[in-house]
């Protein structure tokens, strides 16, 4: 690790290590449902990695992705909105947050906190899932 690197971005929060590779895996995964657990091994060990050893610049790359996903979730109706609006809040808390740090990484995700902020609000419109089922008793006729 270079001396000259800088570790203040690993300060931030601890949200974004804890709670994105769940949610991420499942927006990645092409079934509706529970992510396959090695689908949520591979992006926990990605977050470790970027953590670890990598940069702040790495870092919001992948939550570049990560809003990608999310942006995406909010423009279909195929997906449980659920893992979006995790991913979706947890990454523009950590844009926010951004703005106390020192360097131009705030100024460089205005434009994702705005699309976060747009797709978190499609999300949230959305009407909670049908009950399956009839929604009135049957009738005798």
């Amino acid at each position: 690790m270079s001396a000259r690197r800088s570790l203040v971005w690993l300060g931030l929060t601890p949200e974004p290590e804890q709670e994105l590779p769940a949610a991420v895996a499942a927006l990645r995964s092409p079934a509706a449902g529970r992510p396959p657990s090695a689908l949520v091994a591979a992006e926990r060990h990605r977050v470790e990695r970027l953590v670890l050893r990598g940069t702040q610049r790495g870092w919001l790359r992948y939550l570049r992705e990560v809003t990608d996903l999310v942006v995406r979730a909010a423009g279909t109706r195929n997906t449980d909105p659920k893992a979006a609006l995790l991913a979706g809040e947890v990454v523009l808390d950590h844009h926010r947050m951004l703005i106390g740090l020192p360097g131009a990484g705030y100024d460089r995700t205005a434009l994702q906190r705005h699309e976060l902020e747009q797709a978190l609000a499609r999300l949230r419109e959305r009407p909670e899932p049908a009950l399956v089922g009839p929604s009135e008793p049957w009738s005798t006729i």
